[in-house]
């Protein structure tokens, strides 16, 4: 690796060269125009820059994806990585990730590993990464590698983009639908209220209804009191999921989660699969990949599978059987990785069952997408029509008696 470790001057081509990969299309890189000389800090810039530890500087997925697309295209273009990594440190936006890349030029340039330069911020380099720059060291194909990286933070980005997207518009609905209700409830219902009591009739039972929520919801006692036993309640969940056994629990009982539940397994089987593929690509064994895949979920349940898989595989087992006795992946994932192991093409069946639950993925988000859409707007259309009805009723019964 001594290649990319000395600091040799830039021969012409190779100054083109890295003018071309900094002043790439918008979509690889953070300042969408020519390279420019590092900014001077301004006087506010200097006295509230933050001096952040390297453990514990924290980045952007999509600063960090950018970051490899453009260290692939200057490895590309056959400049030393040290150099490139100078360059992009006073080209990035982010200031504190700035100077974290300088540093690791540094170091590479003092002989230091790139890998062991990444550990140094495991916060932005997730041992993931860092194992597929290792393999990419051991077997000289560290272009590739940091390619391969780029285009996985991407695929990885889109999927989760897919995912918010759908779990965050039912959100915004119900939100806009409680609006209504509470705006309903506190500004018109109580109007209504001092005419009724004037009317000395008896009231629908869908008027008193009415009635009660709008005096609950504009008591500050009551208000108080329920605002405290949600934020109790919100309290409790986090104190419960942080505990080994509560995180176990809640981990499973949301893919049991109407329409999100089987979205939410499809996003995990999707990101094991990518994952997975990419780590065998690099040439690192499917059982080593398997123990970093795991820590790359976010799910325990998916996590402790995956551990448990990687555990059996080492004492001989065969991964498919022992993925299909979990009960927990698909069925569809253990056949196809089945067919992998027995023709040799693993990591060819594991970038097919990527793509394949990613398309599912997009798939479901649409059909949530449209079946919410219809779902909420009769939602806020029975809460209006209700209250709208419960307070014209007496008008109705009042104008009824005095026919009489």
């Amino acid at each position: 690796m001594a290649e990319y470790r000395k600091r040799s001057s830039e021969t012409p081509s190779q100054e083109a060269a890295l003018v071309q990969a900094l002043t790439a299309p918008a979509q690889l890189t953070a300042t969408s125009g020519p390279s420019r000389e590092k900014p001077q800090k301004g006087l506010i810039e200097i006295l509230f820059e933050k001096n952040i530890p390297p453990h514990k500087l924290k980045i952007t997925n999509r600063d960090l994806a950018i970051f490899f697309q453009q260290l692939a295209v200057i490895l590309q273009s056959g400049v030393p990585i040290a150099q490139g990594l100078e360059l992009l440190s006073e080209n990035l936006e982010n200031r504190q990730f700035g100077n974290a890349v300088g540093q690791i030029a540094i170091r590479l340039s003092a002989g230091n590993e790139l890998s062991e330069c990444f550990s140094r911020y495991p916060l932005i380099f997730r041992p993931i990464t860092v194992g597929l720059i290792k393999a990419g060291e051991i077997g000289g194909i560290l272009d590739m590698v940091i390619e391969r990286i780029s285009l996985f933070i991407e695929r990885q980005e889109n999927i989760k983009g897919q995912l918010v997207s759908a779990l965050i518009y039912p959100c915004i609905m119900l939100v806009f639908a409680l609006s209504v209700a509470l705006g309903l409830l506190i500004g018109i219902v109580p109007k209504f209220a001092n005419v009724f009591a004037q009317l000395n009739s008896e009231l629908p039972t869908i008027t008193k209804v009415m009635l009660a929520l709008s005096g609950a919801v504009t008591n500050p006692v009551i208000m108080g009191a329920s605002g405290a036993l949600l934020v109790g309640g919100v309290l409790a969940a986090k104190a419960y999921y942080a505990t080994s056994k509560g995180r176990l629990v809640l981990d499973r009982l949301v893919f049991y989660v109407p329409l999100f539940g089987s979205l939410l397994l499809k996003y995990e089987v999707a990101s094991f699969c990518e994952t997975l593929a990419t780590l065998t690509n690099a040439g690192i064994p499917a059982v080593e990949g398997m123990e970093v895949t795991a820590g790359a979920s976010n799910n325990q349940v998916i996590k402790n599978t995956i551990r448990f898989t990687a555990q059996r595989a080492e004492q001989g087992e065969v991964i498919s059987e022992v993925l299909a006795s979990t009960k927990i992946f698909p069925p569809l994932v253990a056949a196809m990785i089945r067919i992998g192991e027995e023709s040799g093409q693993l990591s060819t069946m594991l970038e097919n069952l990527g793509r394949f639950y990613t398309q599912e993925i997009e798939i479901t988000v649409k059909k949530i997408t449209k079946a919410m859409e219809p779902a909420i707007t009769g939602v806020v259309s029975v809460i209006v029509g209700s209250i709208v009805l419960s307070l014209y009723l007496p008008m109705f019964k009042l104008m009824e008696v005095m026919g009489k």
